[in-house]
């Protein structure tokens, strides 16, 4: 292995070991009751602080991963060249206070990512480094796995030799103070560097409270100062209370189909349903390991970089008002739960019926609904299941709990904070509805932006019907076209939620919308209240070219309804995953082709 290789892969474990908790667990006696503490030691000062008994085990496996991990991570510096060997005069000199890397030990950690493509907010981030100097810090911030870190080493690529000498990389760890990287951001200005990246900048205690040194000192006297990390609550509110209008901010949560299929190199509407919203898929131009391949890892990606991002800012927030309701979920460990049942929900309501009735699966509900008025073969899937059984099996793969296993009584309150939170995660947004001829009625649509996230809890579903033994007894055939329907009802949701999305993102000057009648839908509508004119939608998954498909866009006394409401339609549409043509005056568009154009 050279050198570089050596190098980059040390600065990976770095940047990982900096992610895990450091110190031990210790077990106190008081009273006769027991009580756990984590001790950590930091600028020389032993810490306790106390954990609950249910936060034990998770933060004794993360402990023994960090000691794992710093095992493995001194083992590969032994076998690299001696610092003073490898790095040049000036590293040597600089005796920084946190992980700094600059010259050979930077470019090492960055060379890999020369292959990668480049997400399209890139550009963003360029105009800051490369752009006028102005006072202000530039922040990237999103949840885990959706191209932070690539995004800095890939701007670094770009610089030119003269300035990538003046270029250095914090890796800030949880032991690290706002204290010990303002000395290193000193050091830095004195030695002339001009580009400073500082990465999980919100794992230190202090930096909501102190985060304005970055703009006010460092940003004013002409360093490009670049902050980011997965604590997406933690810059929200760093903003509020110290960055103001001195911050510019990247959020890299949402990705859209066009850039999945640009960047990753992977193509088609069901790929994206099923991986979409990260950039973690092992495809041609990009990473490893798909995040949303199956419930389990889903689940895991809900916990660590949703509910644990609540969680994290929980802790560091000192002033915990932000958290009025969700500080006793977070304690008792049932923030996940909630989550994923909202998750499951999406298209419903944050109420807290929908964490408070007795779980029952939304995608086999739909799905039997359907079968059961079935024109061809219609069939009661709920007498082919022992449906208790399968629901609790997908309950426990989703970590999901019914209201009497719950030890916190959820109210509105809770779920309209964790719906605050979601939406400023960029996780949900919502689509309004429309009524006709009921105008002034009114409601809302809530979007999930990561749609594998949500597929992936279909896979829970499947997984559970096929270990069931009632199901089993059904023929292969009949077992595959309930799974395929299953299936196709779910992508056929998600799809028109994600064109929903794409488009009111990609036209802020219209109006996008659901318009709902007495009796059917046009599943959107594009308002231009400019000209007063719209456009109507269809959205199928289907591959086929079916009159039935449009005709509620066709529908004399619907339109002469949106007409007087909106405007003269300017066009009718059939988004699906066939081929684009026109039929009977209605244009058929092709799913992926009408994203890549948005």
């Amino acid at each position: 292995m050279g050198q570089e290789e050596l190098l980059r892969q040390i600065a990976e474990l770095e940047r990982e070991i900096a992610r895990l908790p450091e110190g031990s667990i210790t077990k106190k006696k008081i009273n006769g009751k027991e009580y756990y503490y984590h001790r950590v030691t930091q600028n020389g000062k032993r810490r306790e602080m106390y954990v609950s008994f249910e936060e034990v085990p998770e933060l004794t496996t993360q402990i023994d991963k960090r000691k794992k991990l710093e095992k493995e991570y001194k083992e590969l510096k032994a076998l690299v060249v001696p610092e003073k060997e490898s790095a040049t005069e000036e590293e040597v000199r600089l005796a920084f206070k946190t992980t700094v890397r600059v010259g050979k030990w930077l470019k090492a950690q960055i060379d890999i990512t020369r292959k990668y493509k480049k997400r399209e907010c890139i550009k963003e981030l360029r105009e800051y480094i490369l752009g006028a100097p102005q006072e202000k810090v530039f922040i990237i911030y999103g949840l885990r796995r959706t191209g932070k870190t690539t995004m800095i080493r890939q701007i670094l690529t770009e610089l030119s030799e003269a300035e990538f000498k003046k270029a250095a990389f914090i890796q800030v760890k949880s032991k690290d103070t706002l204290a010990d990287v303002d000395a290193d951001l000193r050091l830095l200005e004195e030695n002339g560097y001009k580009y400073v990246f500082i990465d999980e900048v919100t794992l230190m205690e202090d930096f909501i409270e102190g985060a304005a040194i970055f703009s006010d000192i460092y940003a004013s006297s002409g360093m490009k100062i670049v902050l980011s990390g997965t604590d997406s609550l933690g810059f929200a509110f760093s903003k509020e209370e110290q960055l103001y209008d001195r911050c510019i901010l990247l959020h890299t949560t949402f990705i859209p189909y066009r850039e999945f299929e640009e960047v990753l190199g992977i193509q088609g509407i069901d790929e994206y349903i099923r991986y979409g919203g990260t950039m973690s898929l092992g495809g041609i131009n990009y990473n490893t390991d798909a995040t949303f391949a199956n419930a389990e890892t889903a689940e895991e990606y809900i916990d660590t970089a949703i509910a644990k991002n609540i969680q994290h800012s929980l802790k560091m927030y000192q002033y915990g008002g932000h958290f009025r309701q969700l500080l006793d979920l977070y304690e008792k460990g049932e923030l996940t739960n909630v989550i994923n049942r909202v998750v499951e929900n999406i298209n419903h309501s944050f109420t807290r019926s929908v964490v408070e009735n007795t779980f029952k699966s939304h995608d086999i509900a739909v799905t039997a609904s359907n079968l059961l008025r079935d024109k061809e073969k219609p069939i009661n899937i709920k007498e082919h299941m022992d449906l208790d059984a399968v629901t609790f099996g997908i309950m426990q793969m989703l970590d999901i709990l019914n209201k009497e296993e719950q030890s916190i009584d959820i109210n509105d309150a809770h779920m309209n904070q964790i719906k605050e939170y979601l939406t400023l995660l960029d996780l949900v947004t919502e689509i309004d509805l429309e009524y006709l001829p009921e105008v002034n009625q009114k409601g809302k649509v809530t979007v999930i932006t990561q749609p594998g996230m949500r597929y992936a809890q279909a896979g829970a579903i499947v997984e559970n019907l096929l270990l069931d033994a009632k199901f089993r007894e059904l023929s292969a055939e009949e077992r595959r076209r309930i799974l395929e329907r299953l299936l196709g009802e779910i992508r056929g949701r998600m799809m028109e939620d994600i064109i929903l999305l794409e488009t009111k993102i990609a036209k802020p000057d219209k109006m996008v919308f659901k318009l709902q009648f007495p009796v059917g839908e046009f599943d959107m509508v594009v308002y231009n209240q400019k000209e007063l004119t719209c456009e109507i939608y269809e959205v199928k998954y289907s591959k086929e070219q079916v009159p039935e498909q449009y005709r509620h866009i066709k529908n004399e006394e619907k339109c002469a309804m949106t007409i007087h409401r909106y405007g003269d339609i300017t066009g009718r549409y059939v988004i699906y995953r066939g081929d684009s043509a026109k039929l009977d005056g209605v244009q058929y568009l092709n799913v992926e082709e009408y994203l890549k154009s948005l």
